[in-house]
């Protein structure tokens, strides 16, 4: 409810300290308000959801009044854009509530954006993002164009020239950018209820920017671009910002398993974040959350392409160029100029067609439609010189008067006519360096399936380049490598000798696939895993740790889980007359700064106080070896020592230490040689050996070979060690090959059996530890919890605020430390 509060007065305070604003602004401000505040519980549960779609630009155009005397804009839906098309069908119409945020295609003077961000909604539920045109060019033309987009497509900026080199004052644009969206979004946002649909790199720091202003957030991010290999992404000097920023999401997106495959692998590398199979699922397990990670190709609308097959005007266009290339052999090629298109490679295999096969050479046409790009920089105008050279040589080298066999369409072509290209193409052609869906393969496919009363039958065939998104969901086209000259022109030359049949065969495989898998298949199927993906939102506590962007995490935590409170647990101990304290060593009485493994004199001290009173057994539980706990603990009286996870106890007072398992002398010459081998095998690794167990440690190889070699290493144990009885364990960054029954759970029925025997009944426990092998010490004192014989105050702590099977945590080891203390000094 804090963050409903906090919406609902930004809106309050936007509406009373807008005195300048429109009235039609403030009365839509109103109506948003009184949604929040003032709305009954009934009608609260019967308005549907909101999904707000979140992209740097608005799906429509924009144009001056015309007319004598008018002042101001016309605004027209772009019905061709992809989220028009995904977030209009019916199916998500009956879910959800649209809304749609970003700019406008210009920027306006700020007198007129009260009046056209009242229209907008009014109109299409659009919420404009105004961003000034000084902060637009350096964010949009400058950073996401010149310095992301490259690095999403796997270009390093090598040259000092290059405009791609990372700069600090665009970056600072680009963050500006996004708090900005932010600022837009918390002014109408129900964080509860709505899910936050963002898109593409321009908004990469929006997740985390918009969670640290409110925790519970429904976020959905999905990339449209490629996403590089790690060893790319980690020269990114913002790195960890852009990574963190994909983790506060709940459901991050990606167009095919190759750019997945590679975000996974940063995340491993760069964070140590491991991603683990969730029923079918991809899960990212990070600070109590899970963030999952969906493969969705997104697709086209079919119905929409047919309808505009029958427009007077595609039909007009279409008539016009079936008559001009009559007896022609058509290819079509259709793209952004964009130096990741690969416009050059596919005409060096043209030009290689029309050299190795004449006869080919007054038959064959490549119609090649190029749309303006988008920005410009050195490498664009150095591309667009090497691509005219080329089409002037193509043409003056193989045409005529009566041929021309490159036609270059340079300009923005209509979609009707892009429509008819399509119609009358008979191969089309992608030739990208690396993309991240394109559609235009989909786009063909249905126009040459043309309206059910359209004649003759259906056929197209496809080149595509297999780094392109659409790639793998086209079983049925020629895949090729770009880079490649020969392999083009071999799959452009097979495409144009393929039989009549085959040709149909494939066109109809493609034909299924598209139908089934539309944009609004695309939107439905993503927001329904964003619904799954957020499901456990209202069972959870969420805490923000960290101040800046490359620091900032969102905690997760069960809404039991909470902060041990020292008043209750000196309020226990104080009435208490047989304690028990079962504390691990290892980053929990240890400082994580330390440089020694040994404990401070600090660390002894506190412990020779609470060892002093006799109504207190102090019990030291570590996996370490037991010759190193004694010699730094020796000299503690009354200590109790577990050694090696519970292998061998030192009872407090003792003189010596007791086994308390049998283990199999065997074993060892049986997993020696396997272990010796895997360290020879794995640069980085090392083995220690204890006497009850060996462990093989990873966490200094290579993320992704050492993860590999450890999954490999306990399929190799589990088979070797059926029979033994010894089992393996993973833990963080080791693997351990231990006697079954050697865990901290059983050290801690050791301990309190003792304790019963020589003391009263124990009725004050207080357990701490910090990583995954205190776990099983946990679940065991719950059982104390609950014993009727032994009814006792329990306080099982973890060290840092993390998932775990303790009720409580502290923040670190000084609080350990302090909280021991205090405890010393009551009795």
């Amino acid at each position: 409810m804090a963050g409903l509060r906090g919406s609902f007065s930004n809106l309050q305070a936007l509406l009373d300290g807008a005195q300048h604003h429109s009235p039609q602004l403030r009365t839509k401000l109103q109506s948003q308000l009184s949604l929040g505040s003032s709305e009954s519980l009934q009608s609260k549960d019967k308005r549907k959801p909101r999904v707000i779609v979140v992209s740097m630009k608005l799906p429509l155009s924009m144009s001056a009044k015309e007319g004598d005397g008018e002042a101001g804009w016309d605004f027209k839906v772009d019905e061709n854009a992809l989220l028009v098309q995904a977030c209009t069908s019916s199916v998500l119409d009956k879910d959800f509530e649209v809304i749609h945020v970003g700019c406008l295609p210009k920027e306006v003077a700020p007198e007129e954006q009260d009046d056209i961000s009242s229209e907008l909604m009014e109109k299409f539920n659009y919420m404009p993002v105004f961003l000034g045109d000084d902060l637009k060019e350096k964010y949009y033309n400058s950073f996401c164009k010149q310095t992301l987009w490259p690095l999403l497509h796997y270009l390093l900026p090598l040259s000092t020239a290059s405009s791609g080199r990372f700069k600090q004052d665009e970056w600072t644009a680009y963050m500006k950018a996004n708090r900005i969206f932010v600022d837009k979004l918390l002014q109408f946002l129900r964080p509860e209820e709505d899910y936050i649909w963002i898109h593409d790199y321009h908004l990469l720091v929006l997740p985390a920017l918009l969670r640290k202003r409110s925790y519970k957030v429904k976020v959905g991010l999905f990339l449209h671009s490629p996403f590089p290999s790690s060893e790319v992404f980690r020269a990114f000097p913002k790195r960890e910002e852009l990574l963190r920023s994909f983790l506060t999401a709940d459901l991050v997106g990606f167009q095919s398993f190759d750019y997945a495959r590679h975000f996974l692998s940063c995340c491993a590398r760069q964070l140590g974040v491991e991603h683990e199979m969730d029923r079918g699922s991809i899960a990212l397990k990070y600070f109590g959350r899970k963030v999952y990670v969906t493969i969705s190709p997104t697709g086209v609308q079919p119905d929409k392409l047919l309808e505009c097959c029958c427009w007077n005007d595609t039909v007009w266009r279409k008539g016009e160029l079936m008559n001009e290339y009559k007896d022609k052999t058509i290819l079509l090629g259709m793209d952004d100029l964009d130096p990741f298109k690969g416009i050059e490679l596919k005409l060096h295999a043209y030009e290689h067609i029309l050299d190795m096969h004449p006869y080919l050479r007054q038959s064959l046409v490549l119609i090649q439609v190029v749309n303006p790009p988008r920005s410009h920089s050195k490498e664009m105008e150095a591309l667009q010189l090497e691509l005219r050279e080329c089409v002037e040589r193509i043409n003056n080298k193989y045409g005529s008067d009566k041929h021309t066999p490159l036609v270059w369409l340079d300009r923005s072509v209509p979609h009707y006519e892009r429509i008819a290209l399509y119609s009358i193409a008979d191969c089309t052609i992608v030739t990208a360096t690396r993309d991240g869906m394109n559609l235009m393969p989909y786009e063909y496919i249905v126009c040459r399936q043309g309206p059910d009363a359209s004649p003759g039958v259906r056929r197209s065939t496809l080149v595509v380049s297999e780094f392109v998104g659409c790639s793998p969901s086209l079983s049925g086209a020629l895949r090729v490598n770009p880079w490649s000259v020969e392999s083009v022109s071999d799959a452009m030359l097979q495409c144009i000798s393929m039989s009549p049949q085959e040709s149909m065969l494939r066109h109809d495989k493609h034909w299924k696939y598209i139908t089934r898998h539309t944009a609004s298949h695309w939107a439905s199927s993503y927001l329904n895993n964003l619904k799954k993906a957020c499901a456990n939102h209202s069972s959870m506590k969420f805490y923000g740790l960290g101040l800046g962007l490359d620091s900032f995490r969102m905690v997760a935590l069960d809404v039991n889980f909470r902060r041990l409170d020292e008043v209750s647990v000196n309020e226990a101990f104080r009435n208490s007359q047989s304690c028990v304290f079962l504390l691990d060593y290892d980053q929990t009485l240890m400082t994580t700064t330390s440089f020694s493994n040994q404990p401070s004199e600090e660390v002894l001290m506190v412990l020779g106080d609470l060892c002093a009173s006799t109504s207190n057994t102090v019990v030291i539980v570590s996996g370490r070896r037991a010759q190193d706990l004694e010699a730094w603990f020796g000299g503690v009286k009354n200590l109790g020592l577990i050694a090696e996870h519970g292998y061998k106890f030192w009872p407090p007072g003792g003189d010596r230490w007791e086994t308390h398992l049998q283990v199999e002398p065997k074993w060892h010459d049986v997993v020696l040689p396997i272990l010796e081998h895997y360290v020879e095998c794995t640069d980085g690794s090392y083995l220690e050996r204890k006497e009850s167990a060996l462990v093989w440690h990873y966490q200094d190889t290579d993320p992704d070979y050492g993860s590999w070699q450890a999954k490999e290493l306990l399929d190799h144990l589990d088979s070797v060690l059926a029979n033994l009885p010894v089992e393996p364990s993973k833990g963080n960054g080791i693997i351990e090959v231990s006697p079954q029954g050697a865990t901290k759970g059983q050290a801690i029925e050791v301990v309190l059996s003792w304790t019963r025997k020589v003391r009263d009944d124990v009725d004050f426990v207080f357990c701490v530890g910090d990583d995954r092998s205190d776990e099983e010490m946990f679940k065991a004192v719950e059982h104390v919890t609950y014993s009727p014989h032994m009814p006792a105050e329990v306080f099982a702590c973890t060290v840092g605020a993390k998932p775990s099977q303790a009720p409580y945590y502290l923040d670190d080891p000084n609080d350990v430390l302090d909280i021991l203390r205090q405890l010393s000094k009551k009795k």
